[in-house]
């Protein structure tokens, strides 16, 4: 991106002005070097952004921002329903409530890192993964509308997981509002046997240890020590949250020219907040949030399950679980008055401050974990939210390291059993059912992780508390 298009206010603040269409400014959270790498689209989809109705305060992307449907991914954006607010699919995204989930074992990882190899295994063994993954639980239509609407309560309730978890998840483990009945049957056919699965794609269930340690007061409070085996799992709302994105895509397009919409983008199909066409969509997507929130609950007892049966001390613990992408009613401040709106995040996550009352009481007094993921090779990051976060973003930061290249040109240019053995060189074994798998999530493949966890500390986003690096993985 041509950093001369956008004006510079500070350090890691760029500005797009409103013109044309644009009811408010876009803003681009990043420095001069992760700036010169962005797509360009990126640039263009958040001015798109910035023009569509009931938009409030700014239109914002976050410093791992790179192209995406309609909204870019790393987009953030608040819509006021009293104003004519809209509800956009391309700006959740089609893996609804993709996240992440950090558990925190009682294991060092001297005495873990030498059984790697054997660890990988058995994990790849007890997690199913990969592209149309299906595992032993099979939903039929009574259970599949108690999963949407219970999320990772009805696991806990069948017995896949544990009640301590609830308050560690946002939502406490399920969104309200979810409307099961609008979700359709191709929806839910294809997530029938497909809970407790990774997926494809960039999810993964990686084994870490934490290395570094930014903020040692933070990390006490999240019980996070160097030397310590943690395990982060990534993966969202599987074949359900797809159908229903592309769905609701389709449907909102086609009605868009009946509620006087002027789509800058068709990518940007939308429907007013207020309209049936929104509250559909809206309980819909709650309902794919609630299949995401069960499917990692589901996934970290089946992980569980291995550490119990290998390590004596294997108990994992549940930090935090955070969605990425979606739509949330909360209360912000803009131009001086609360009002209650919804924020829309696609590729970028929740990041409350400290004393904020939607935490639960044992994490309150620090702040909101922020779990950010990079690629197989260089691990992952703990963050806390900030004060600041919600003046500049709605209480937002990133969510990874951001790609810099497609799957197309990650596959021209790196092989995957190439990047398996170069990690297994480097003490990280890495299982996949699919080296095109590997090789599309390459680690060249995405930003530099650092440099973007450490714009978001400076843009004041979240602050860093711990870097985490990993020696087992599982690769969907």
């Amino acid at each position: 991106m041509d950093p001369s298009l956008l004006k510079r206010e500070d350090r890691c603040r760029w500005v797009i002005p409103p013109t044309g269409a644009m009811r408010v400014r876009g803003v681009i959270y990043a420095d001069r070097d992760l700036i010169l790498g962005m797509d360009d689209k990126v640039r263009v989809q958040l001015s798109n952004v910035a023009s569509l109705p009931g938009i409030v305060g700014d239109a914002v992307a976050m410093p791992d921002a790179h192209w995406g449907y309609g909204f870019p991914i790393g987009g953030v954006a608040a819509f006021d329903a009293d104003a004519g607010g809209v509800i956009c699919a391309g700006g959740v995204g089609f893996d609804i409530s993709c996240g992440v989930r950090l558990l925190v074992s009682e294991l060092s990882a001297a005495h873990a890192r030498p059984r790697r190899g054997e660890l990988a295994e058995a994990l790849f063994r007890g997690v199913p993964a990969g592209l149309g993954s299906e595992g032993a639980i099979t939903l039929d239509d009574i259970d599949m509308t108690a999963m949407l609407n219970g999320g990772a309560r009805w696991a806990v309730e069948r017995g896949w997981g544990r009640p301590e978890d609830l308050p560690r998840i946002e939502e406490g483990g399920a969104m309200g509002g979810a409307m099961p009945e609008a979700v359709s049957e191709q929806a839910r056919r294809r997530q029938r046997r497909e809970m407790g699965t990774l997926g494809s794609g960039n999810h993964y269930l990686e084994v870490q240890e934490v290395t570094e340690i930014f903020d040692e007061a933070v990390a006490a409070g999240y019980g996070l020590e160097r030397g310590r085996v943690v395990v982060s799992i990534h993966c969202g709302s599987r074949g359900l949250g797809h159908q229903i994105g592309t769905e609701f895509m389709r449907e909102m397009l086609l009605a868009a020219p009946g509620f006087g919409l002027h789509l800058p983008d068709r990518e940007l199909a939308c429907a007013p907040i207020r309209s049936e066409l929104g509250t559909r969509y809206l309980g819909a997507m709650r309902a794919a949030v609630n299949c995401a929130l069960a499917n990692r609950e589901i996934v970290a007892h089946l992980t569980r399950q291995v550490f119990a049966r290998m390590f004596e001390r294997g108990r994992l613990s549940l930090l935090f679980d955070v969605s990425h992408n979606t739509c949330k009613v909360e209360s912000h401040v803009v131009a001086g008055e609360r009002r209650r709106l919804h924020v829309h995040r696609k590729g970028a996550t929740r990041a409350l401050a400290g004393g904020h009352p939607d935490l639960p009481e044992d994490l309150r007094p620090y702040g909101q974990p922020v779990l950010i993921g990079g690629s197989m090779a260089v691990g992952s990051y703990v963050l806390v939210g900030t004060p600041e976060a919600e003046r500049a973003a709605f209480a937002s930061a990133c969510h990874g390291a951001g790609r810099a290249m497609s799957r197309h040109e990650a596959l021209r240019r790196f092989g995957g059993r190439q990047i398996q053995d170069h990690l297994a060189s480097e003490g990280i074994v890495v299982k996949s059912p699919s080296t095109r798998g590997i090789a599309e999530e390459a680690p060249d493949a995405y930003k530099n992780l650092d440099a973007v966890v450490l714009a978001a500390e400076m843009a004041g986003l979240a602050r860093r508390v711990a870097r985490l690096s990993p020696f087992a993985c599982v690769k969907g």
